[in-house]
């Protein structure tokens, strides 16, 4: 494919992914409440969400998505059930005691965080806007040929893997400046709310 339709995509990817959204603000959460554990395999969760969306755009499916709506809507409301359930955990989480600014967090299964990345993004209306409005202007979706598609998904996921990284430097760094259990609660539930919010946007659009 050439080269620029190509980076056009990942300019126009790159803004809509780095505008903050349900995504952005569930990886930012999740990094301010619990840290960067996990952090790679819910965000990958979030990437391949892209992909899917993606991959249904190129095959052309978008009719098909629109005639098994009820499958996607009920896809969305399983990605906000999922936020949901992280703000409550993050709500309330337990805290450090002041002498232990931060508490090790329980490992959480890699399968379900990815799993939960994935749901996330595939009821976020805002990747679905992006991929099925947007992304046929960008590209000529019907002489898109199998070198293409990988070449569009490599690109996709390395400006994806840019933004999430960016982010979750941003908010681990942001997590090692607090020093007190009292800021460790307020941070706990602000990113709470943040994730019920995601919530409700996901499920509202």
């Amino acid at each position: 494919m050439a080269w620029t339709p190509l980076l056009t995509f990942a300019l126009a990817l790159f803004v809509g992914a780095g505008t903050p959204g349900p995504g952005i603000a569930a990886i930012v959460a999740r990094v301010l409440g619990r840290g960067t554990q996990g952090a790679i395999a819910f965000t990958a969760g979030v990437a391949i969400g892209d992909v899917v969306w993606l991959t249904l755009a190129v095959l052309g499916v978008a009719a098909l998505a629109h005639t098994f709506s009820g499958v996607f809507l009920a896809i969305r409301y399983a990605g906000a059930a999922y936020l949901l359930y992280l703000a409550w955990k993050m709500w309330h989480a337990p805290v450090a005691a002041p002498a232990e600014p931060m508490a090790a967090a329980p490992r959480e299964k890699s399968w379900r965080l990815f799993l939960g990345g994935l749901s996330v993004t595939m009821g976020n209306p805002k990747v679905v806007v992006f991929y099925f409005a947007l992304l046929p202007n960008l590209l000529d979706l019907q002489r898109v040929t199998a070198l293409g598609y990988l070449e569009i998904v490599g690109v996709t996921l390395t400006v994806l893997a840019l933004v999430f990284g960016s982010y979750i430097a941003l908010a681990a760094r942001a997590r090692r400046l607090l020093s007190s259990a009292r800021a460790v609660r307020r941070l706990n539930r602000a990113t709470g709310t943040v994730m019920a919010g995601a919530a409700v946007a996901i499920a509202t659009r």
